[in-house]
């Protein structure tokens, strides 16, 4: 057994040196073959876990970064969703344009022929298109000799219509009374006023009397010295100023904000033969507040020329004054009245003046002849009440002669002068022939015609005038791009979620779940919401959208704030794209770090532990010699055999 052979103590100490070297080249060994230090927590415990839960770490940040980059995916998708509606929604408003620009309504021209003894009660009546389902009736015929409506105010008074200015607050306190001498320590008058909601405490003794009124001079003598001294101690929201008698206080602003208020006066007397008993007039006085700038004056009436539907306001105020070259904001004459009237009046009626009055005439004469003016009315500062003579009044031209069929001219006038066809149907003079243009996209019908000779007769016969098929053909186009619109909108996901539906993005930045971002799209409230055509307010256009020039420009009102609902949401989504991009690289770089961080705590210095191996191998041979001569030692006994 082992136990029972004897070791000399030199042979035992080389074998036990031995052992260690091969332990230590055993341990450098698996350090050079793992490329680590640190393989279990029986090589260093601290590190070994810090390594571990770092590398954890990293791993579950690295299983995030799929996430990331699926979300970055995902707003690119709705990014080019949105890049591709807002080119469709600027081609809508090309489309839109070009229907505005276009003007190539139908038109057809027709010979009057009601004979020599019309009836009287011949009419063209027009149906259909923009007109509608119920039929507008023009009279063909009228009366010779007949007068026109007539209506003269009644007399001329100058008008003002200038707004009243602004005042500020003030106060004046009452007469002065004895004078005021300040030549003992301690002689003061204090005067607290509150301006414009702040106190200013003015106090008043030898040295501010001295400072305003001379070296040496210690009395006021009377309001315009006790003025002075105040004034010079008031900040520049205040203003000290004398009657002669009195002392006023005033705030350098206007308006309603302007305020002006006396706390108190209070006189203290230091003691000598001239005592400070009195305040000199100054009492506490209430608030006086300024008034605000006068709102503009304004006259106004309504005038209705012929029987029209809507009647034309007449708005007479300072702007309307400098439109006909006066600036004063004054009418001097009744000259410049009936000229500013006149201007915003136009066609259908003429508008004078005598000497005293304004005068409005129609254009036509008969029974249809008709001025009616009401709703006169004034408004404004200073209690603004003249109306220059103008009073609600009607008046209606008499029919006098006999009947006449009218000319084409006065078709014409009759024609484009009636308000239910405005907009619908216009009416020209062709070579003596009357021309009717349909303004729409749908078929007019006109009645009135001899169904034989298709001359305007006033008779039953009718004639078709087709629609606007340019603009028709554009209502196409602008609906079918509008349905693709909502396609790309539809088309715009990835990976199941699209954000352009309103659907939901979640991404997690990190391992606890504490760092997340929610990205939808949301309107200006904040509301959930879908990017398509219905929620842009583009609706399906029909052929009647696009009749008027209005009604056009409504639709191209809409189309813009459909651009600013887009851009703004492009917005939103670029700033989410950046956050989540920024969060993935910080999340990359934190990865590495850890990562780095856990292999510094037990990755092995590949080039030390060679050179520990190489120093091992030489202390083994060291050792394995030094073994042999401490064997040796023990032989020699064997050279006496």
């Amino acid at each position: 057994m082992a136990s029972n052979i004897t070791l000399s103590a030199g042979v035992r100490q080389n074998l036990l040196s031995l052992q260690n070297t091969a332990s230590l080249m055993s341990t450098t060994q698996n350090r050079l073959a793992t490329g680590k230090k640190v393989n279990s927590a029986l090589d260093n415990p601290t590190s070994f876990f810090t390594a571990q839960s770092l590398q954890s770490r990293a791993g579950d940040m690295s299983a995030l970064l799929d996430n990331m980059t699926s979300g970055i995916k995902t707003l690119e998708a709705a990014d080019n969703g949105l890049s591709a509606i807002t080119k469709t929604v600027e081609s809508m408003q090309s489309t839109l344009r070009q229907a505005r620009q276009d003007k190539s309504f139908k038109t057809e021209s027709y010979t009057i022929n009601l004979g020599t003894t019309p009836a009287g009660t011949e009419e063209i009546s027009f149906q259909g298109g923009a007109v509608g389902t119920t039929a507008v009736d023009v009279a063909l015929t009228g009366t010779t000799g007949a007068a026109a409506a007539t209506v003269s105010t009644g007399a001329f008074t100058a008008m003002d219509f200038n707004p009243a200015a602004a005042t500020s607050g003030t106060i004046t306190s009452g007469a002065f009374g004895s004078t005021l001498t300040f030549d003992n320590a301690g002689d003061e008058l204090e005067v607290v006023v509150e301006v414009n909601g702040v106190n200013q405490t003015l106090t008043i003794d030898a040295t501010a009397v001295a400072a305003t009124l001379g070296v040496g001079v210690t009395t006021i003598t009377d309001a315009d010295e006790l003025a002075q001294v105040l004034d010079d101690l008031a900040t520049g929201t205040l203003n000290v100023t004398s009657t002669g008698t009195a002392v006023t206080f005033t705030s350098s602003t206007t308006g309603t904000g302007s305020s002006i208020e006396i706390i108190s006066a209070t006189a203290t007397n230091g003691g000598g033969a001239n005592t400070i008993t009195n305040t000199s007039g100054i009492a506490v006085a209430a608030q006086n507040t300024g008034s605000a700038t006068g709102t503009a004056r304004t006259l106004s009436f309504d005038i209705a020329i012929d029987g029209a539907v809507t009647p034309t306001t007449v708005t007479i105020n300072a702007a309307a004054v400098a439109l006909v070259g006066d600036n004063d904001n004054i009418i001097d004459t009744v000259a410049e009245l009936a000229s500013i009237i006149d201007a915003q009046v136009g066609a259908g009626a003429t508008i004078g003046s005598t000497a005293t009055a304004v005068t409005f005439t129609s254009a036509t004469t008969g029974v249809t002849s008709e001025i009616d003016i009401s709703n006169v009315a004034v408004a404004g500062s200073g209690g603004f009440t003249n109306t220059s003579g103008l009073a609600t009044a009607n008046d209606l031209g008499a029919a006098t002669g006999g009947i006449a069929a009218k000319t084409v001219d006065e078709m014409v006038t009759a024609i484009n002068g009636t308000a239910a066809l405005e907009g619908k149907v216009r009416a020209s003079n062709d070579g003596g022939k009357l021309r009717i243009e349909n303004l729409s996209t749908s078929e007019l019908t006109v009645t009135g015609l001899d169904a034989t000779t298709g001359e305007l007769t006033g008779g039953v016969g009718t004639s078709d005038i087709g629609g606007n098929t340019v603009r028709t053909n554009l209502v196409k186009q602008f609906n079918e791009l509008r349905d693709q619109l909502d396609k790309l909108a539809d088309d715009a996901s990835f990976n199941g979620v699209n954000l352009l539906r309103g659907d939901l993005l979640k991404l997690t930045f990190n391992e606890t779940g504490t760092s997340t971002i929610e990205i939808q799209a949301k309107d200006e409230d904040g509301e959930e919401r879908a990017i398509n055509s219905a929620t842009l307010g583009i609706d399906t256009a029909t052929d009647p959208d696009f009749d008027s020039d209005e009604g056009i420009d409504a639709i191209l009102d809409g189309m813009k704030d459909a651009l600013g609902v887009l851009r703004a949401q492009s917005s939103s989504f670029g700033s989410n794209l950046s956050i989540v991009q920024n969060r993935t690289e910080f999340t990359k770089s934190m990865i590495n770090t850890l990562q780095t961080g856990a292999d510094s705590l037990v990755l092995a210095d590949t080039n030390e532990e060679a050179a520990n191996m190489l120093a091992l191998q030489t202390r083994q041979q060291l050792s394995s010699t030094a073994l042999s001569l401490a064997s040796q030692a023990d032989q020699a006994v064997l050279r006496l055999f």
